[in-house]
């Protein structure tokens, strides 16, 4: 399953208005939508029902997975392609008798024992957060920044188990590419972002998906490009320093040393040395 750009719904007046959900998920999915989560924690059980179905009408179309928020009925009587499950919510071994075989079942955490508990319990992929504060999920536990999604996913590499991850939580435009970069551990990354309101409520939300995909899939212009480590590292640049140094004193380039105080009387010397 594509993760990259997940799309989770919210039908509120304040962020919907009077636009009709389907049109708007029809549209984010024209501009790259690759998962759509429908998600509505208000409506009674026939309304989720007819409004999933017609949500998994438009996704199969375009091949992508409907999931289902909270509800596994709902997924059950709609034959979506999977569930995602708060902490408060049915708890996933459960889930996995119920639902139908391979069935995606996404978990929501938070920490380190979440993460473990999920991925004990059968989780496909996990939902990270809340990285930032948003209006759109009030109850959140604890807002976890790009750290503590790092701090997860370094965890969740640690683990025999392999499983998908999208960051979730106050993520839009101008923070997408940060989120993904510096959320990065050694051995693992973000397979995606979870976005709400910054394409449901965009005012073209083809364009927006459009935006975020590209964002997702290409490196962000502030990132420094990552030199894998030589062999013998440390003993290569001992190796090195001479040469450099005696090129420095044959060239006699303009030297600017940029020094804080404790260093100062050191750099100087070097630089008198050279």
């Amino acid at each position: 399953m594509d993760l990259s750009v997940y799309l989770v719904t919210d039908s509120t007046p304040a962020i919907l208005g009077d636009r009709d959900l389907c049109e708007v998920v029809r549209d984010a999915i024209q501009g790259g939508v690759t998962v759509v989560q429908y998600r509505d924690k208000h409506s009674d059980t026939g309304v989720l029902i007819e409004t999933a179905k017609k949500l998994h009408e438009i996704t199969r179309k375009y091949n992508v997975p409907l999931i289902i928020n909270d509800r596994v009925d709902v997924a059950i009587a709609v034959g979506a392609e999977g569930v995602h499950l708060g902490q408060d919510d049915m708890n996933i071994s459960l889930a996995k008798k119920l639902l139908p075989a391979n069935t995606y079942i996404g978990a929501t955490v938070c920490s380190n024992q979440e993460a473990l508990r999920a991925v004990q319990d059968g989780a496909d992929y996990l939902g990270i957060g809340t990285v930032f504060a948003t209006p759109t999920k009030t109850d959140t536990k604890s807002i976890i920044g790009t750290s503590g999604t790092r701090e997860i996913l370094a965890f969740l590499s640690t683990m025999p188990t392999k499983v998908g991850t999208v960051a979730i939580g106050g993520i839009n435009l101008s923070n997408v590419q940060r989120v993904i970069y510096q959320s990065q551990a050694p051995l693992k990354s973000l397979d995606g972002a979870a976005i709400v309101s910054a394409i449901m409520a965009a005012e073209n939300p083809r364009e927006a998906a459009a935006s975020f995909s590209s964002l997702v899939k290409k490196m962000p212009a502030f990132a420094t490009i990552p030199i894998p480590p030589r062999d013998n590292e440390v003993t290569m640049l001992l190796d090195e320093v001479p040469d450099l140094l005696c090129t420095v004193a044959t060239k006699r380039p303009l030297c600017h040393n940029m020094i804080n105080y404790v260093v100062a009387n050191f750099a100087a010397n070097v630089a008198i040395a050279m």
